[in-house]
């Protein structure tokens, strides 16, 4: 695999361009150059398009392969559905919409904070930048990203579904920045109920409602629907 320079978030990246002259793909296999030659990948999905670039990443000791496709689409493409519907969002409801129904959020930050406060507790004896600091240190980055994965799934599922069966969505305007600003305040004026806001902060990011929202819009201009905030 390609070598990367070391950085201190445990994230590296490389992007191939000109994929057709240097890579390929064989089923589950990618052809890589500089004499790396065929590397096995395990397909997330089915590759729609053609291949332009691609991304190798490396992310808390594992390795990432990723395509940035070229498609045609119709220039006007109709909805298969003939619904609309309107969508709030929420924390004990992730999503409840105007029909009456809900979905209920995932959590995956709450879920696992319990075990990286502990490997963050650990970390914080250890001597800073040491080997046995640097391992702690990827076993968080490890969860953060494990974290983030199962958020990113559960959304992706839920926005393909909606999208699917509504050719109209109507989202409500979330400041999400604002509403999870903190409540600290300064040396001057000291924020109130902190620890309480706090708490809430830490909610409210964990359902990644502005990824979520961003999900259903260009999904709707995929299938040729329509998603207005309100």
């Amino acid at each position: 695999m390609p070598r990367f320079k070391r950085k201190s978030d445990g994230c590296d990246s490389i992007r191939l361009v000109q994929f057709d002259k240097y890579c390929r793909v064989e089923g589950n296999r990618v052809k890589l150059p500089n004499g790396v030659g065929f590397v096995k990948f395990k397909k997330s999905q089915d590759i729609i398009g053609t291949i332009k670039n691609v991304t190798i990443s490396k992310k808390s000791g594992h390795w990432y392969v990723s395509f940035g496709t070229e498609r045609a689409l119709s220039e006007n493409p109709t909805h298969p559905s003939k619904s609309a519907i309107g969508i709030d969002l929420g924390i004990t409801k992730l999503i409840t919409t105007s029909d009456g129904q809900y979905i209920k959020p995932k959590n995956s930050f709450k879920a696992n904070q319990i075990k990286l406060a502990k490997l963050q507790r650990q970390l914080s004896k250890k001597v800073k930048f040491s080997e046995n600091w640097k391992r702690q240190n990827r076993k968080i980055q490890k969860l953060h990203n494990h974290i983030a994965n199962i958020r990113h799934d559960y959304l992706h599922k839920i926005t393909t579904t909606i999208s699917k069966n509504h050719a109209m969505i109507a989202c409500e305007d979330l400041k999400v920045a604002n509403m999870s600003r903190s409540a600290s305040g300064t040396m001057e004026k000291k924020g109130r109920h902190v620890k309480a806001k706090s708490a809430l902060n830490k909610s409210i990011l964990d359902q990644g409602w502005g990824m979520m929202v961003n999900m259903l819009e260009y999904k709707q201009q995929w299938q040729g629907g329509l998603q207005t905030v309100k």
